[in-house]
């Protein structure tokens, strides 16, 4: 018995089009699949530069036209991997065409837009057409384990969840304009790409939502180098300076629906913080913390030890019982950064053959979207807002 072909086709190819390139070219060498996701096509804007992707990542095609994808028969799967102004036209497209959706985070730059999305989403899996939010970090072994022992109870009634995106790409001012810092183009700052993660991330560990957030955003920089090439975060300056339109930080405070309060942290000027999540939760029976510099380290406080002994426990989240692990190396081996996105495409690949609802849905990435745009509601008007 052969496994059925899962045609992907991915629109973009720049640094989360490698990382997805990379998932889908893993995901079925070590994980059994009940489907056989196979590298169709890739779109860009360039013919050139496209091609060279293509052949550099593994796909068996490259086009310039992304909506020449949904006519195909060979592609079942639409991944988009393009910046944020893009996301909905290309998602609601391809949901409309029959054509299960991939989508990075954040889902939209508006709540307008992510909620557009969502309906067509609910309208494809009446279908059977499955659309996912690509909020990666909740497929790290260590976050997996989080959940899983709040939802145990081992850590009790939840109480304070802080939450911290910490990074120093833009720190110096002479780094130029990229889309990430165009408004238009990303919808915002290091609230949207980094934020918008730990918001998934805490919400994901808690099972649980934030329901009133009250913040601030901050921009250091208002004028930067117009940039003559990009390559991943980086890029080359020009002499033309443009403005940056987004925030460079973000600081917000959060209640959530159970009753915990949060606090929430995201900026790109954390000078000697290269890619710093960081999530602690505290519960009435214990605590945990998570930092993605040790990604494969959980730490556990157990309220219950006796205090003479107590403290945190450092869990090394490499044994075959812990969330996907058991699909890669021997016990102790640890996992990387790309690791969490091949993940991401085994649970999509099988939520499709199950017919089921991959998470995040769409659904989630709208109630991610509404915390972000209370946040900005937040720092323009300077009182809580609820979602």
């Amino acid at each position: 018995m052969t496994t059925q072909d899962l045609g992907i086709a991915m629109i973009g190819h720049a640094f989360m089009g490698a990382a997805h390139s990379q998932a889908w070219r893993v995901a079925p060498r070590f994980f059994d699949l009940p489907l056989r996701p196979v590298m169709s096509v890739l779109a860009g804007r360039d013919a050139d530069r496209t091609a060279a992707a293509a052949d550099r990542l593994g796909w068996a095609e490259a086009v310039t036209d992304w909506k020449a994808v949904l006519d195909r028969d060979d592609v079942h799967v639409v991944d988009i991997c393009t910046p944020g102004d893009t996301h909905a036209e290309i998602a609601i497209a391809a949901l409309d065409a029959g054509k299960h959706v991939l989508c990075e985070k954040p889902m939209a730059n508006s709540v307008d837009e992510a909620a557009a999305m969502a309906e067509a989403a609910a309208r494809a899996a009446q279908r059977g057409v499955r659309a996912m939010v690509g909020f990666s970090y909740r497929r790290v072994p260590a976050l997996g384990l989080a959940r899983d022992l709040v939802a145990q109870g081992r850590l009790g009634r939840i109480h304070h969840v802080r939450a911290q995106y910490l990074q120093d790409w833009i720190v110096d001012p002479a780094a130029p304009l990229s889309w990430r810092l165009d408004k238009d183009k990303a919808g915002s700052g290091a609230l949207g790409d980094i934020g918008a993660h730990i918001v998934d991330a805490t919400q994901f560990i808690l099972g649980d939502t934030i329901s009133e957030v009250m913040g601030t955003l901050v921009t250091f920089v208002p004028e930067r180098p117009l940039a003559t090439s990009h390559s991943g975060l980086s890029g080359t300056a020009s002499d033309e300076t443009g403005p940056v339109t987004v925030d460079d930080a973000a600081l917000f405070l959060a209640r959530f629906a159970g009753g915990a309060l949060g606090s929430f942290e995201a900026t790109r000027f954390a000078n000697g913080r290269k890619n710093a999540l960081r999530i602690e939760v505290n519960g009435s029976a214990g605590s945990l913390a998570f930092d993605f510099e040790d990604m494969n380290v959980l730490q556990f406080f157990d309220g219950a030890e006796d205090s003479s002994v107590a403290g945190f426990r450092r869990i090394m989240v490499t044994e075959p019982e812990h969330p996907y692990v058991g699909a890669w190396w021997p016990a102790g081996h640890g996992l990387g950064y790309e690791h969490a996105f091949t993940h991401q495409a085994v649970d999509l690949v099988r939520a499709i053959a199950e017919g089921a609802d991959p998470a995040p849905t769409f659904a989630d990435g709208l109630q991610v979207q509404r915390v972000l745009a209370a946040v900005e509601a937040s720092a323009e008007s300077r009182t809580w807002q609820q979602l």
